[in-house]
C-alpha cells in the first residue's frame, strides 16, 4: 500500500499543488498526511472517495482512508 501511495497517487496529488505522505495500513485501514495544497482544500473529502476509489480499481482492496491535515508552518504565525 505504501508503494501504491508513494508511487501512483502522490504524483498525481503534487500535479495541483498538493501532497500525500504514508502513515500506516491495517486491516483496511488506510493513514495517510495531508500536506501542501491538499491541507487547506475545501473538497478533501471527494478527494479522498477518489483515492480510495482508485484503490479499488488497481489493488482489488476496499480501504478506509483517515487523512490528517498538516498546516504550513506559517499559518502558525501571528
Amino acid at each position: 500500500m505504501k508503494d501504491y501511495i508513494e508511487n501512483i497517487i502522490k504524483p498525481k496529488l503534487q500535479g495541483d499543488g498538493g501532497e500525500i505522505d504514508f502513515i500506516s495500513y491495517d486491516n483496511g485501514a488506510l493513514t495517510v498526511l495531508l500536506q501542501g495544497e491538499c491541507s487547506k482544500c475545501l473538497i478533501v473529502e471527494r478527494c479522498i472517495a477518489w483515492i480510495e476509489g482508485e484503490i479499488l480499481r488497481d489493488m482489488r482492496e476496499s480501504v478506509k482512508i483517515t487523512a490528517q491535515k498538516k498546516k504550513p508552518f506559517f499559518w502558525d504565525k501571528d
